[in-house]
């Protein structure tokens, strides 16, 4: 889809972080927006910027969990601009303590996280591709995974983004081979100054609890406070959003802008699986 000035673009977990980003970089192209958060005043506040840059903007309070809520949204989309030509699925949430062996993860912390991050993205697609397909024009659908999809862990955040990438990789799949005008791709980024270690502000009552840091390990703690420290220091949002402008334009189905230390872990991984090797352990730390 070259073409972007003027078309329609539904933009999921966009109050922050990458999200804002993708919004900020579509307006410049000339995009009209349909901007969804589950942060009321984040989300009032973001459309506020783009409208105030001359951007076409209106928001839609979503819960990217909630299949209802999603068609919600795209109700509001084809009510306000009568088309949708470009789709990112992109609201994700972790708990804190994101690296938690499965057998120490709660059962809350797997259902919250698998409804936003995956079933999020489910809800996107089920939502909007069979209208994005009826209209009959060039369509894209953009599903933001990690580098974590393409790498390994036991929790609900390394399950969710695999997920997603899975998902994905079939959707690009089945559109290909129905001959469709709408294409797919898979966002992985590694390591960007976000706030997805402060998701939990959004936990809803009936997904549990937040974190109880002080149950937390010290091992656990400790890798928190680096992976934090990682984050204030990764790469800036408008790098992504750069590269999936690029990846929609080229039609490209991986996205990855991540570390060379990240790429150089998934090289790993995929001569274990050419190989049939058991899995290379991670360094410690």
């Amino acid at each position: 889809m070259e073409r972007l000035q003027g078309r329609v673009a539904v933009i999921t977990g966009v109050a922050s972080g990458i999200g804002l980003a993708l919004a900020r970089r579509c307006a410049r192209e000339g995009m009209k927006l349909v901007l969804a958060d589950i942060e009321p005043a984040p989300l009032a506040a973001a459309c506020d910027e783009l409208r105030a840059a001359g951007a076409d903007a209106v928001a839609e309070r979503t819960d990217v969990a909630d299949a209802a809520s999603v068609e919600a949204l795209a109700d509001a989309a084809y009510r306000r601009f009568g088309a949708v030509h470009l789709l990112c699925n992109n609201a994700g949430v972790s708990a804190a303590a994101l690296r938690t062996p499965a057998w120490e993860t709660r059962l809350e912390d797997w259902h919250w996280t698998l409804g936003v991050n995956l079933m999020g993205v489910v809800h996107g697609i089920r939502t909007f591709v069979p209208r994005m397909l009826a209209g009959g024009d060039e369509g894209h659908v953009v599903n933001t995974a990690s580098v974590a999809g393409l790498l390994t862990g036991s929790g609900p955040y390394f399950a969710s983004k695999h997920g997603v990438v899975c998902v994905s990789e079939g959707l690009y799949k089945d559109l290909r081979l129905a001959g469709a005008k709408v294409a797919a791709s898979v966002l992985c980024p590694g390591v960007i100054r976000t706030a997805i270690l402060d998701a939990e502000r959004n936990r809803p009552a009936d997904a549990g609890a937040p974190t109880d840091w002080a149950g937390l390990s010290d091992a656990a703690r400790e890798w928190v406070q680096r992976f934090r420290a990682e984050l204030e220091a990764g790469w800036a949002p408008a790098t992504v959003a750069d590269a999936v402008v690029d990846a929609v334009r080229s039609d490209r189905f991986y996205i990855v802008p991540a570390q060379e230390r990240y790429l150089g872990l998934l090289r790993l991984r995929l001569e274990d699986l050419r190989a049939l090797r058991n899995p290379t352990l991670p360094p410690v730390g």
